[in-house]
């Protein structure tokens, strides 16, 4: 297609809470007061900047890209993670006009405008990397407008602590996923209910390889859940801060030992607190799409896409709980497992939408786990 035309540059800036100021040019969705605001995280993909722009996971963030290059193969309407985007903007050194591959239906500036999603181009993110990881993700603003009114803005924001995000990115009512077929060959019809945190669509995709899906409200108490009859309880990613939904960590307690569940990022972070464990935030969250993670069973080393602002805190799980993966980048849990009652979680997005498919064999353990609850069910 025809590539977007290019204006003149606006100039732009970025300025943090701590008063640090960029200097860039403005691009994407122009805001009409010439401010976005949000709290500011980096992201170090090299690629799937589309999978992670609509990740419902991003709610409430202004995302740095540290790849210095972005767009420069355009966006597509199969790629996307939801029906809309729910990050507050994207900061990046270069953002491509033009877009090369076959595959391309918009450039990621059309995208920008389709989405309403503003855009800083032209930082230098790699300052910008280091003051965060010295100084913690912290809120800011950026746009057009005069540097004093961004940092007022940037200094009033409320960031993620205490934020329900959830509610934002939900869905308002269940839906129904057919599931495509068990991946071993194993004529086994299974039904998995997924709790919609923020769910992505490739989260959706994996899961319908091994049972028939049916996606519900986070809201959705825990009885409702189980009058569905389910086989398993899947626990999704999503954004803010997990101390923040008590709803939801009551409706995982009620859950567990009752049906086998599998949860990941937000969700394991619930099913950690259900357990008897607490969160606490991360200096700058994890963002990205290769964390090295280490299986405590096996010593095995597998690449895993995180998109997390918040961990569990080890020293306040109950005997029981066992630590199954840890993220060598800082030693912070990245899976866990509680054995009798029937169920395990991770901290990163195993799907691989974007990222490495090292993860993968985790839903193929989820439907081993559900075969096993089924057949000792039967058996008593």
């Amino acid at each position: 297609m025809e590539p977007s035309t290019t204006a003149q540059p606006v100039a732009a800036h970025l300025v943090l809470a701590d008063g640090t100021v960029f200097e860039g040019e403005a691009a994407g969705w122009a805001p009409p007061d010439g401010i976005a605001v949000g709290e500011v995280v980096f992201n170090t993909v090299l690629s799937g900047y589309q999978e992670v722009i609509s990740d419902p996971s991003h709610a409430g963030q202004i995302i740095t890209f540290t790849y210095p290059h972005i767009g420069n193969y355009g966006t597509n309407a199969t790629d996307m993670e939801a029906a809309r985007t729910y990050c507050r903007g994207i900061i990046v050194r270069d953002l491509a006009r033009r877009a090369s591959n076959w595959r391309s239906e918009l450039s990621l500036a059309d995208f920008l405008e389709t989405h309403r999603i503003p855009a800083i181009s032209g930082i230098d993110t790699r300052r910008l990397t280091r003051v965060l990881r010295d100084r913690g993700a912290m809120p800011g603003a950026f746009g057009t407008a005069a540097v004093p009114d961004l940092l007022a803005a940037a200094r009033a924001a409320a960031g993620t602590d205490g934020q329900d995000f959830v509610r934002e990115v939900t869905c308002t009512e269940a839906y129904r996923r057919a599931g495509e077929g068990d991946p071993a060959g194993r004529d086994v019809r299974r039904r998995v209910v997924a709790y919609d945190f923020g769910i992505k669509t490739s989260i959706i995709d994996q899961l319908a390889e091994i049972a028939d899906v049916e996606v519900v409200p986070a809201t959705t108490p825990a009885a409702e859940v189980l009058a569905r009859q389910p086989d398993g309880v899947f626990l999704s990613n999503g954004p803010g801060d997990p101390a923040a939904l008590p709803y939801a960590v009551a409706a995982v307690d009620a859950l567990v030992g009752k049906v086998p569940i599998f949860g990941i990022c937000l969700g394991h972070q619930l099913l950690g607190q259900a357990l008897g464990g607490t969160t606490f935030k991360l200096p700058f969250g994890h963002h990205g799409g290769n964390h090295p993670i280490r299986r405590t069973d096996t010593g095995g080393i597998e690449i895993a896409s995180h998109n997390h602002n918040y961990a569990i805190d080890p020293d306040t799980l109950p005997e029981g709980v066992e630590i199954t993966h840890v993220n060598l980048n800082d030693g912070t849990v990245g899976g866990l497992r509680r054995r009798d009652r029937w169920c395990f979680s991770v901290q990163y997005h195993p799907e691989a939408g974007p990222g490495p498919h090292d993860p993968r064999y985790l839903f193929t353990e989820f439907a081993l786990l559900m075969d096993e609850w089924k057949e000792n069910h039967a058996a008593s």
